[in-house]
């Protein structure tokens, strides 16, 4: 049996596929509004990274954050950079760094985005998480992701982001004109670490599949909850 995150919550979807699907926060005051600002980069197994010393340029160097999520610098040592901002691992590679520099002034960079994901999940034929390399929609990852199923909801794609604070933000999308008029131009860039979800009329796929996939994967805290139903919020 799938234990559930309480905090988390389910995605609840209306029975009726006639009835409208809407996002609503289940504890709203863990919710920040809606921005399309892009919140700021969260190095990832994979990025390159570049670290330069202001004081020392000999210590500079480009480093790959490994799979444990760590990068190797010859001045700080191993040191943790997975799910850290650029001003965060900056801060993290000075105070390592001292066993070896004195007051060290330190920079870091993304080099090469290798490690940016996007998942994707709900009524789509490869539900999983996939690259994201440039500027790319919510509709191409969709199709990325082997495109809907006959069951998706296109008017009303769900897409999670982290907002600052790393509570999250929650929008809808409806993509059904894109597909059905061929024009892009109005689909929503999609960001590192977003979660884009198609829902369907059944609530018992939709749960199953926060279960196997949110619950275990969330790139951003899991201290929140919120609801898609007909119009009303949940308890649970």
């Amino acid at each position: 049996m799938i234990r559930r995150t309480a905090l988390l919550g389910l995605l609840a979807l209306a029975g009726c596929s006639s009835a409208r699907i809407t996002p609503v926060p289940h504890r709203a005051v863990e919710f920040q509004p809606w921005s399309d600002a892009a919140p700021a980069y969260r190095f990832a197994p994979g990025d390159k990274v570049r670290v330069q010393f202001l004081r020392t340029p000999e210590m500079n160097e480009v480093a790959l954050v490994a799979p444990d999520g760590a990068i190797g610098l010859r001045a700080a040592g191993r040191v943790q950079a997975a799910g850290m901002t650029a001003e965060e691992l900056q801060a993290a590679v000075a105070t390592a760094s001292q066993r070896v520099l004195i007051a060290p002034v330190v920079t870091a960079s993304l080099e090469e985005a290798s490690g940016s994901l996007v998942m994707v999940g709900g009524s789509v034929n490869r539900p999983g998480a996939y690259p994201l390399a440039g500027r790319r929609g919510a509709l191409e990852l969709i199709l990325l992701a082997g495109g809907f199923d006959a069951e998706a909801r296109m008017e009303e794609v769900v897409l999670i982001r982290r907002g600052p604070g790393d509570r999250p933000m929650v929008r809808t999308i409806d993509v059904r004109n894109f597909v059905q008029g061929g024009d892009t131009t109005g689909d929503v860039p999609v960001l590192p670490s977003d979660i884009v979800f198609v829902p369907r009329s059944r609530v018992a796929e939709a749960n199953l599949w926060v279960d196997q996939n949110l619950n275990r994967m969330l790139p951003f805290s899991r201290s929140f909850g919120y609801a898609i139903n007909s119009g009303r919020v949940n308890g649970f």
